[in-house]
């Protein structure tokens, strides 16, 4: 697929959908019972959260947020408003969309729930295999359509294809790539789990109260790694403006629990599925921006990666005033076009 945004209207050949309402969310929960994790630990319970929209009866669609989100998180005019709603590429009037709060974040099992720094230190593997064990026994589904991810849920979109290649027809794993977390990506994570970590505020995850250095952490990662080089130029295109900027960031709520925020960031510490890249048999259509700070086309490594598997393309986003660095992707009109085409293909 040639590169390009995916900025165009439906053809004009296409009616426009009759007025119906917008897909309504329900939440759900579910228990796995004596979760085993990576390390040989395990939960006699682990409460996992999730929200559907659509019928059980339709097309099964897997919806994996970023680090640090939840279900909610993806619940939102630019996303789920140009995705699920009627005529759009996964119309929940005829898919059945789940969302869940990934395993250590939302309303899902996490440290602050209790345990603290004692909750067991997951991986991405983890998470996933909680994913799993959601679709299969908690929601009784045996196979799905597609799994769709944005940022840590796109590498979990990826570890899903090497883990569970006959679980699904097809993957659209964004803002991620399937090689080792390094370079940038897991320097700029680490220094600011560093930063709370020598907090003497955090206690050894004992803390009292949240200790300053989470809101500082989490402004300095975000700016630091997402947010797109023309887009904030032009959002701050003066010393005042970018002042401006760095204010009210650190004006906004910071996460609201450090223990929680570190175990989110520190759990892509192996992620890598380069190894396994072979065993995918779902087709694939990975959408990345020109601008990713995280996952920067230059190094190579998204390239070489797509080469080695079988029935991928890529679609990769120019990079505009518009679009938002590694966050360009909780953005669904850059690519609702193409993303309806390939589905539209797997018939």
């Amino acid at each position: 697929m040639a590169a390009g945004p995916a900025l165009a209207q439906a053809p004009a050949a296409i009616p426009a959908p009759a007025l119906t309402a917008a897909p309504v969310p329900v939440q759900g929960r579910w228990v796995a019972r004596d979760f085993r994790f990576h390390d040989g630990q395990t939960m006699a319970e682990l409460p996992l959260s999730y929200t559907t929209l659509g019928a059980p009866t339709g097309q099964p669609v897997l919806v994996l947020h970023g680090t640090g989100g939840s279900a909610r998180s993806l619940l939102t005019p630019i996303f789920s408003g140009q995705l699920f709603g009627p005529g759009q590429p996964l119309d929940a009037s005829r898919y059945y969309v789940i969302i869940p709060d990934i395993l250590g974040a939302g309303s899902s099992a996490k440290p602050s729930d209790g345990l603290r720094a004692n909750f067991p230190r997951y991986t991405y593997d983890d998470m996933v295999q909680a994913q799993y064990r959601l679709v299969t026994e908690g929601l009784g589904i045996r196979h799905l359509r597609l799994i769709l991810g944005q940022s840590m849920g796109g590498m979990h979109a990826w570890l899903w294809g090497v883990t569970y290649p006959e679980m699904m027809d097809a993957i659209v794993p964004m803002a991620s790539q399937p090689t080792a977390m390094s370079g940038r990506n897991w320097i700029m994570r680490r220094l600011q789990i560093e930063m709370i970590r020598r907090d003497p505020a955090y206690q050894n995850g004992n803390y009292t109260e949240q200790p300053a250095s989470l809101r500082m952490a989490n402004v300095f990662y975000g700016l630091g790694t997402s947010g797109g080089t023309q887009f904030l130029q032009a959002a701050a295109p003066s010393r005042a403006a970018a002042d401006t900027l760095v204010d009210s960031r650190l004006a906004a709520p910071p996460p609201l629990d450090a223990n929680d925020f570190i175990y989110q960031w520190d759990s892509a510490r192996d992620y890598d599925p380069s190894a396994q890249l072979d065993r995918i048999k779902a087709r694939v259509l990975a959408i990345n921006a020109a601008d990713d700070e995280r996952n920067p086309p230059e190094t190579g490594l998204m390239q070489a990666a797509m080469a080695r598997i079988p029935n991928a393309q890529m679609l990769l986003i120019p990079a505009s005033e518009k679009t938002m660095g590694h966050g360009t992707t909780g953005t669904a009109s850059f690519y609702a076009e193409e993303l309806r085409r390939f589905v539209e293909g797997l018939e």
